[in-house]
């Protein structure tokens, strides 16, 4: 774990929240000179605490505005099992985040599609061909009520 003082927290909270934003807006916004923030900013990119810059598409405005949770069984829980799975789904063009879990489902999926039908044609083509899946429950999302990308430092 990396020791944050309040000023890398004040420059990981702002960039969550526009990575975009200049070095000399976010050194003014944290009382820093233009360069000392940018060294900070450096060392927490390469410290790993800044994992990458992402700009996020808004999915209804591209058609794919419902997303299904997908609980997947499989048939064993051998390692090669799991790493042949986890190679696969990563295959899939609608899979957006996959989860290993504890509990009844083996993995936690997340599709983006556009609908029921576009769903069905992910599950036809791509989710019921992945390796060793015994069993696939599919739940879809009404409306999604709170989401974020940001982490409370």
């Amino acid at each position: 774990m990396i020791d944050l003082d309040a000023t890398d927290r004040k420059i990981l909270n702002l960039l969550q929240h526009d990575g975009r934003m200049t070095n000399a807006q976010l050194a003014e916004s944290v009382n820093l000179s233009p360069s000392a923030c940018h060294r900070r900013v450096g060392r927490l990119e390469e410290e790993g605490v800044i994992a990458g810059y992402v700009m996020l598409v808004n999915k209804e405005a591209i058609g794919l505005g419902s997303s299904v949770i997908v609980e997947v069984s499989l048939d064993s829980q051998a390692e090669e099992y799991l790493n042949n799975f986890e190679n696969a789904v990563r295959n899939v063009p609608a899979v957006m985040e996959c989860y290993l879990m504890a509990g009844d489902a083996d993995y936690v999926v997340r599709v983006a599609v556009a609908g029921v039908a576009d769903y069905e044609r992910i599950h036809k083509e791509y989710l019921s061909r992945l390796p060793h899946v015994a069993r696939i429950r599919s739940i879809f999302v009404m409306r999604t009520v709170y989401k974020s990308t940001a982490v409370e430092l």
